[in-house]
């Protein structure tokens, strides 16, 4: 019962903490003019941006509250070090989004360096050695224990702590970085994405990667009220880095690394089509006195295949992804539970 007790709070809190927090945050970012051109609007209105600071501070209470609870009310067995190592990561990526968000659109960090920062954040991860067991590849099967290399034997723990997880924060926080543009687009996808693999933890047991996901979730779940159409704030780099982050980071406590590939499908697509303009395409529409967005001639991003459909307002192009986000995730969890009976069964 306290256990429940306590997931709920660590829910309600980072909720709360958004929903109070959010309006004057708002308006102090239009006193300071930290407002960013709403794209897809016929009359281009001034939105509040850095809205990552929001849902950082709100992740942050949450995850404190659950270190409180592990270390002094021991209402959950959980290694604290895992923990601190994942929100050291999520906080350096959030940080490096939100300094990319003050310096500005298209003036900010290049591309190279969204690449190289996030391997530095990865080293917290890096350092406290999570041992998740070899993963089985597709034609490939179950990768050895060890590797025997001419210069001596390297377990396969090692490779993972050196190499797949910098590969996976990385990959995973620029991924997110690469779908957004519309209002509630990041938020929700984060929203489905969290959701998913927390539901996913619960169902195996993995109480700490359910710890690290439901914080961020219930701030998500507040920020979307502001960031939905029409948006009051952006979320910006520091979001979508942010969420990527932790995306990665409860796939790598709770072992769910397969399961979080899959969940991105949409974000590999992305990758392709933004490839092809080497990543200087943008997800923007062309508004419409009517509220309506057209796709460019020029298909850079996925999102114009969703407005190419027919033409919607920016709310129903949303909606229209995010259900095909919700569509993978239960497909996803579909695959799960049908392992688990498998292996009950047999």
């Amino acid at each position: 019962m306290y256990q429940i007790i306590t997931f709920v709070l660590l829910f309600l809190i980072p909720l709360i903490t958004v929903f109070l927090i959010a309006p004057g945050f708002i308006k102090k970012m239009h006193i300071q003019g930290l407002t960013g051109k709403d794209m897809n609007k016929y009359s281009k209105p001034k939105v509040a941006e850095l809205g990552g600071v929001l849902v950082f501070l709100g992740f942050s209470f949450g995850l404190f509250l659950a270190i409180f609870a592990i270390k002094y009310l021991k209402l959950m067995n959980i290694e604290l070090s895992v923990l601190l190592a994942g929100f050291c990561t999520v906080s350096m990526i959030a940080f490096i989004g939100v300094i990319d968000d003050i310096i500005g659109w298209k003036k900010g960090i290049r591309q190279w360096q969204h690449a190289l920062f996030p391997i530095v954040a990865a080293l917290p991860l890096m350092a406290i050695k999570i041992s998740n067991g070899p993963i089985s590849l597709p034609l490939i099967g179950l990768l050895p224990h060890e590797f025997i290399l001419p210069f001596g034997v390297i377990s396969f723990s090692l490779l993972y702590s050196l190499i797949l997880i910098p590969i996976g924060v990385t990959g995973a926080s620029n991924a997110t970085n690469m779908l957004a543009g519309l209002n509630g687009l990041e938020t929700g996808l984060g929203i489905l994405i969290i959701g998913t693999l927390a539901i996913i933890a619960a169902l195996n047991g993995k109480i700490g990667a359910l710890v690290f996901a439901i914080p961020i979730l219930g701030a998500l779940v507040a920020f979307l009220f502001f960031n939905k159409f029409p948006a009051k704030i952006f979320g910006g780099d520091g979001l979508t880095l942010m969420t990527g982050a932790s995306i990665a980071v409860i796939c790598i406590i709770g072992d769910m690394e397969k399961i979080g590939v899959l969940l991105i499908a949409l974000f590999f697509i992305e990758l392709i089509l933004k490839a092809k303009t080497k990543f200087q395409g943008e997800s923007f529409g062309i508004p419409q006195k009517n509220g309506l967005l057209f796709a460019p001639k020029e298909k850079h991003s996925l999102t114009h295949y969703f407005m190419a459909i027919f033409p919607a307002r920016e709310d129903r192009v949303v909606a229209r992804m995010l259900l095909t986000q919700a569509v993978i995730c239960l497909i996803v969890i579909l695959v799960v539970l049908l392992n688990q009976m498998e292996v009950l069964f047999l």
